[in-house]
């Protein structure tokens, strides 16, 4: 059995070329690379004004995601605790100066990358 024709109308019979700079062309690429497309369909998805897929998020992004909700979270519990006076100030400093630590960590990773 052969294949079915397609219609006229998602036939892809028309080309166009495009002339870009090199900038241009490493923006246009970095891109859709990040989206995870080739440079033709991230064009065209663009141009048509139909919807992006969602940024792909490495797993070590995802790890520093995670790692910053949970110091958001221990953020959060440490001034629930300090308005509610159940901590002694010294132990308040301390987790605070441990959260500082894990921050810092966390913005050298990401200057690093």
């Amino acid at each position: 059995m052969a294949r079915p024709k397609k219609d006229i109308e998602s036939l892809k019979a028309i080309r166009v070329n495009v002339r870009m700079t090199v900038n241009e062309y490493l923006i246009v690429s970095g891109n859709a690379a990040t989206l995870g497309m080739g440079i033709p369909d991230y064009i065209r998805k663009k141009v048509t004004g139909r919807p992006l897929p969602r940024t792909k998020v490495t797993p070590e992004d995802r790890r520093l995601f995670v790692e910053l909700s949970r110091i958001g979270n221990n953020i959060n519990q440490l001034t629930r605790n300090s308005h509610l006076r159940m901590h002694s100030p010294e132990s308040l400093y301390r987790q605070l100066a441990e959260l500082r630590h894990l921050l810092q960590e966390l913005k050298s990773n990401i200057k690093n990358k």
